[in-house]
C-alpha cells in the first residue's frame, strides 16, 4: 500500500478491502466464483467531515462495513472502496 493521491471529500472514506477468504475453517479451498465479498478493510484516506460532524475514523483503522456499501474504484491496479463514514459499521 503506497501513498494515494486521493483526498475524499466531506464525510467520505477510502478503504482498501481485505482479501476474500481462500479456505474454509475445515481447509477446503473456496473457488473465485463462491468467494464472498469482504466486509472488512483498512482506511487509506479520510475526508475532512461535515461542518457539524467531525470524522470518527482515521487512516490506518481496520473497519467493518455493509456488504454492498461504497463504490469500487481501481488505482494503480489496486481495488479500493469509497463510501460515506455512515456506511462504516464498526472499527475493529
Amino acid at each position: 500500500m503506497g501513498k494515494i493521491n486521493i483526498k475524499p471529500l466531506a464525510d467520505r472514506v477510502l478503504i482498501e478491502p481485505s482479501s476474500a477468504e481462500e479456505k474454509t475453517a475445515g481447509g477446503l479451498i473456496i473457488p473465485d466464483t463462491a468467494k464472498e465479498k469482504p466486509q472488512r478493510g483498512t482506511v487509506v484516506a479520510v475526508g475532512p467531515g461535515k461542518k457539524d460532524e467531525p470524522m470518527t475514523v482515521k487512516e490506518g483503522d481496520v473497519v467493518l462495513y455493509g456488504k454492498y456499501a461504497g463504490t469500487e474504484i481501481t488505482i494503480n491496479n489496486t481495488n479500493y472502496l469509497i463510501m460515506r463514514e455512515s456506511d462504516v459499521v464498526a472499527v475493529v
